[in-house]
């Protein structure tokens, strides 16, 4: 049973053996002293500090600002949310287990904000990949139209590093699904698609060498109706998003549905311990970020401070 004022006490003593850069709200200066505690209805005890430059009191913003919820119960709604329980489901559990409740639409609110605020940052992160690619697309229910979800995983790290929304599938959808997929300056060893006939397009425009006469990047593609093969590594990953989308029941508005997905895809790389590796995807890919036991916390604050 979670315990709302433990909670409290606890994140606000919590130490991620990492210091946090705190600047001045007003000028930016980091030339300040501590100043007391500013006391709240639901987060405890926050510190204050009072800026020598500007001669202005602020509190460090870790993300968390003007929430009327503790940080504790936030991060544990988006945790269960991402992982398998609806909305109102989430509700229900914090009805039994708190004291104060939140509806069901806060905590949709809770995981769109973060969600958003956190891929902004791992958006500016180098992950160290095998190059060893697997992309696909699959539908998904939106507004009883099926859109595409687009999603390339590494398979040494089985990071995600490149996932694209839209939707229609095509050529140009193609390609920019590929250039999120590779960003990174280092180009893959191989790319592995089915046998879709915008993939070949989309690659030749994007990796041909006039020089090599052919692409930078060897394109494998699995002709299920020849082979009777399927691009299963990828699949495998897409089962565990169908998952999560059918408890959706499809999602219901076409802005709300990329920002829900990357929250999907942000709790497999860096929130959810692969059950076959053993191991987090975003560890394996070289992004130690210390993230302690409350991963979803951290991450947050690491999103704050490097915003």
């Amino acid at each position: 049973m979670i315990n709302d004022d433990q909670s409290k006490t606890q994140i606000a003593n919590e130490q991620d053996n990492r210091t946090l850069t705190v600047k001045c709200k007003f000028c930016g200066s980091q030339d300040y002293i501590k100043k007391g505690l500013r006391t709240t209805d639901n987060r405890g005890k926050i510190q204050k500090y009072y800026c020598r430059n500007c001669h202005k009191y602020f509190t460090a913003d870790l993300g968390f600002y003007r929430m009327r919820n503790s940080e504790a119960k936030i991060t544990a709604g988006i945790d269960l949310y991402f992982s398998s329980l609806s909305s109102r489901k989430v509700r229900n559990f914090f009805r039994r287990h708190l004291e104060h409740n939140s509806s069901h639409i806060s905590i949709l609110n809770w995981c769109r904000k973060y969600a958003l605020k956190v891929q902004n940052y791992t958006d500016t992160l180098t992950p160290q990949l095998s190059g060893l690619f697997y992309a696909d697309e699959t539908m998904i229910d939106c507004q009883r139209r099926q859109d595409a979800l687009w999603c390339n995983v590494d398979w040494e790290t089985r990071f995600i590093g490149g996932f694209h929304y839209s939707t229609t599938r095509n050529e140009k959808e193609a390609i920019t699904f590929l250039e999120k997929a590779t960003k990174d300056e280092r180009l893959p060893k191989y790319i592995q698609t089915d046998a879709a006939q915008f993939y070949p397009k989309a690659m030749k425009k994007l990796y041909y060498s006039n020089k090599l006469k052919g692409l930078k990047v060897e394109h494998r593609i699995v002709n299920t109706q020849r082979t009777r093969k399927y691009n299963v590594r990828i699949e495998t990953v897409f089962m565990k998003i169908r998952d999560r989308v059918n408890n959706f029941r499809g999602l219901k508005a076409l802005w709300s549905a990329p920002i829900l997905l990357s929250g999907i895809v942000l709790q497999h790389n860096f929130i959810e311990e692969h059950t076959t590796l053993r191991d987090y995807p975003c560890e394996r890919a070289g992004l130690n970020l210390r993230l302690g036991q409350n991963r979803w916390l951290n991450l947050i604050r690491l999103s704050s401070i490097n915003k």
